[in-house]
């Protein structure tokens, strides 16, 4: 990786004076209604598919996917941006410890990730948890104790254990730095039940759940958090040639930095900044969106339709973009990006997915852009 400017935060190596859910990112299983697949470590695949379903391609990962595999996709490694090379992500609670394993990156401890504290951090954003890189560690020669880079995930799992997802992204450079996602349809339950897929060919059908990211910069260091709702509307029936219609949106987006406190007003306020005369006068005002509490939400997040954006095995991949509105009717794209899900269930009744944002960072100059990586599980209502 050539790009990263590396950290902003630590100068070298300066000595320092409820619930994740489920068992562990399941590991591929093996047998009737399985093909083998990877739960990025490495062990199989290691290049994008080839596709004919269009663009976006499909993230690496199981490489002969049916209806009643395990599907495991993870981010395709990015040598400029340092995305994908997290590998091998693994809850661990075995014990009960409720930590987070993650392999192949740089200066982030022991690769042990803990719970975040809900009094001085992030412990959960909505129904997912988010875990903590290690602050120190320790030279095993000497006992010295050295500081690391600040790293952070966000893991999600959906109340059946059917499908998962786990992101790791890291603050401490000024570019996105080091990190990377998975997200797969499990090959078995939390009843220990085999996962099948039954696609209907007829109807609609409309999903809702929780959404959740971290959000990085090129430009500048720092790590923030977002959360809000996740809503899929599929039509089963439409398009023809076996695809499905798809639509992704995301609403009632909050902003937090990485202790917790809510930025999401200040953020606002900046993005509607951008347009004055030159008597410093405002020549329009932002279209403030709100949540059902009344607090200041980010612009809705919202698809782009094609009609090959899901094939028969469940697996979806599109393009999305965020529109910020003003009161002159004027519009700015303030976002734009790729998702990736798979949906899962006899009845087709629950979707994982990943979402990919960038954009500029309205509170700082043009070339200050973020990244935001969320994750989402919705069901089928």
């Amino acid at each position: 990786m050539t790009r990263i400017l590396l950290l902003i935060l630590c100068l070298g190596f300066v000595a320092a004076c409820d619930s994740g859910g489920g068992d562990v990112l399941q590991s591929p299983t093996t047998g009737e209604g399985t093909d083998g697949g990877t739960d990025g470590d490495g062990g199989t695949d290691e290049t994008p598919i080839d596709s004919t379903r269009g663009t976006p391609d499909l993230p690496p990962g199981t490489t002969n996917p049916t209806p009643n595999s395990q599907i495991v996709r993870r981010e395709e490694r990015d040598e400029e941006t340092g995305g994908g090379y997290a590998t091998n992500i693994r809850y661990l609670n075995d014990e009960g410890q409720d930590e987070f394993f993650v392999d192949n990156i740089a200066f982030d401890g022991n690769n042990i990730y803990t719970r975040g504290d809900p009094v001085t951090g992030v412990a959960q954003l909505g129904s997912f948890a988010v875990y903590e890189g290690a602050e120190t560690t320790e030279d095993p020669v000497t006992g010295t104790t050295l500081r690391t880079f600040t790293y952070r995930a966000i893991y999600g799992r959906s109340t059946t254990g059917e499908t998962e997802f786990a992101i790791v992204r890291s603050g401490s450079y000024v570019d996105y730095g080091f990190g990377g996602f998975v997200y797969q349809r499990n090959g078995f339950d939390d009843d220990g039940n085999e996962v099948r897929l039954v696609l209907p060919d007829d109807g609609d059908a409309r999903y809702t759940g929780d959404y959740a990211g971290i959000r990085v910069f090129t430009g500048r260091g720092g790590l923030e958090y977002v959360e809000g709702d996740a809503e899929m509307i599929v039509d089963f029936k439409d398009f023809n040639d076996g695809n499905r219609g798809v639509a992704l949106f995301v609403s009632n987006r909050r902003l937090y930095d990485i202790n917790g406190t809510e930025i999401t007003r200040a953020y606002l306020d900046a993005l509607g900044r951008g347009d004055e005369a030159d008597d410093g006068t405002t020549t329009r005002s932002l279209v403030l969106e709100t949540d059902a509490d009344g607090n200041p939400v980010l612009p809705r997040i919202r698809p782009v339709i094609s009609p090959d954006d899901a094939d028969s095995n469940g697996e979806i991949a599109s393009e999305i973009f965020e529109i910020a509105e003003f009161d002159n009717g004027e519009t700015i794209e303030s976002g734009e990006g790729t998702y990736y899900a798979i949906i899962s269930g006899d009845d087709a009744g629950e979707i994982v997915g990943v979402l990919v944002m960038t954009g500029n960072d309205p509170r700082f100059d043009d070339s200050t852009t973020y990244q935001e990586t969320g994750g989402f599980i919705v069901y089928r209502q």
